[in-house]
């Protein structure tokens, strides 16, 4: 009994395979005058055999329910022929494998596709996955610092200021344009400043940036003027000694200057120019010396600081980037600490954290950042951004231009 048995269910794998052949599809073809090939059916056919049965479950799609239950009806008539003929007698005379058709193909009342809510659904999903995928590529790939978030990623250490990005070329916004978005903008870092509890007559800081191109030079002489125009007796120190840029932006002398003191050849007072008629004196860099590091690590660098401390309330310090060279980090230890300039679109997430791993090493305190260049449609707090939108009608769908839905008849066969 159990041998006919396994024998029964080797055969059913053997006819799984014959219901999808030409064999059973050609005749079913010509019979219901259909205009594929029996390749083309075979593909429309699923046949599946249930776990340790002798059974087959016929599926067949279409493109109504009707003629899928009609063409599954005409396989399974055509399969109980093929495995009559197929099925060699035994020694009895008699069939081993009969085949019979225990449930007859119904007419389906649901199409099987499309199923417009689990494809939605599945939509839905893969778009969000897509998104997801998509943003977290982007921010492993992109890591130019281009907003506040970015720069929250890096460190926790405050913004002080956002100035917004200006083309016009103006150096000194307090003189271009004095009630315009950068001015205000500046006043706010200045206020920020007042609430580090800097002394007086101890307040050097140290303004510098991670790589060139961020701005730390307009930051220097804008904050500067912007202090002295609040009362304050300040001095612009410019200790860029590789590419001094102060003179010619505020149109002075640049013969002489700091690098002048530094050797001797001349004292603070004789080489300080004032600008305008604010408290603002600007101590230009002087001639490029061949040994700038040096220079700004003497001790007469630390004595000329010294001395701008007693004269003036505030000595602002334009120095390098940190990460091509040490001059910041050199100057940065004889300060009262050091403004970051933090340029949008300019200086990556890994070179933000570089540099203030230079100072951290050095034992700086950081005072703050300041996120310069910034876009008004970056979203930060300056300027403001309008959207317009339109609804555009969706036209109607025109009779017979749906898609046949498809429909999916089964049938059982046992052997």
């Amino acid at each position: 009994m159990q041998a006919g048995s396994n024998y029964a269910a080797n055969q059913v794998q053997s006819f799984a395979k014959v219901a999808k052949s030409g064999f059973v599809l050609t005749p079913v073809i010509e019979d219901l005058q259909l205009s594929v090939t029996p390749e083309q059916l075979a593909r429309r056919v699923a046949v599946t055999i249930p776990a340790q049965t002798a059974t087959m479950d016929l599926a067949v799609t279409a493109d109504s329910p009707e003629e899928a239950a009609r063409i599954a009806h005409a396989i399974t008539e055509r399969l109980i022929v093929a495995v009559d003929e197929l099925s060699p007698p035994g020694a009895d005379g008699q069939k081993p494998v009969v085949a019979t058709v225990i449930r007859q193909p119904l007419v389906p009342t649901a199409p099987t596709s499309p199923k417009p809510l689990q494809n939605l659904a599945i939509g839905g999903l893969v778009g969000l996955l897509l998104g997801a995928g998509q943003a977290l590529l982007r921010d492993v790939l992109n890591t130019v610092v281009r907003s506040r978030r970015d720069i929250e990623q890096v460190s926790d250490q405050a913004i002080l200021g956002a100035i917004p990005l200006d083309e016009s070329g103006d150096v000194l916004v307090l003189n271009s344009d004095p009630h315009g978005l950068r001015a205000e903008a500046y006043r706010s870092m200045r206020t920020n400043l007042q609430f580090l509890a800097l002394d007086k007559g101890g307040r050097s800081i140290v303004v510098t940036s991670s790589v060139p191109g961020e701005g730390k030079t307009s930051t220097a002489i804008n904050l500067a003027a912007t202090l002295a125009a609040a009362g304050e007796k300040v001095l612009l120190i410019d200790a860029d000694l590789r590419r001094p840029r102060v003179a010619a932006q505020l149109q002075l002398e640049g013969a002489v200057g700091l690098t002048t003191v530094l050797i001797g050849d001349a004292r603070l007072g004789d080489v300080v120019q004032p600008y305008g008629r604010t408290p603002l004196d600007v101590l230009t860099a002087g001639r490029v010396p061949p040994n700038p590091a040096e220079l700004l690590g003497h001790t007469r660098m630390r004595a000329l600081l010294e001395d701008a401390s007693k004269l003036y309330d505030t000595v602002i310090i334009d120095s390098p980037p940190l990460l091509p060279v040490t001059d910041a980090a050199v100057l940065a230890g004889e300060t009262a600490g050091v403004l970051v300039v933090v340029g949008s679109g300019i200086v990556r997430r890994p070179e933000l954290t570089a540099s203030l791993e230079v100072l951290e090493r050095v034992e700086a305190r950081v005072l703050g950042l300041v996120f310069n260049r910034v876009k008004r449609s970056e979203g930060e707090a300056y300027g403001y951004r309008h959207s317009y939108y339109s609804d555009h009608p969706r036209a109607a769908p025109k009779k017979g231009d749906r898609k046949s839905k498809k429909r999916r008849a089964r049938a059982e066969v046992a052997a």
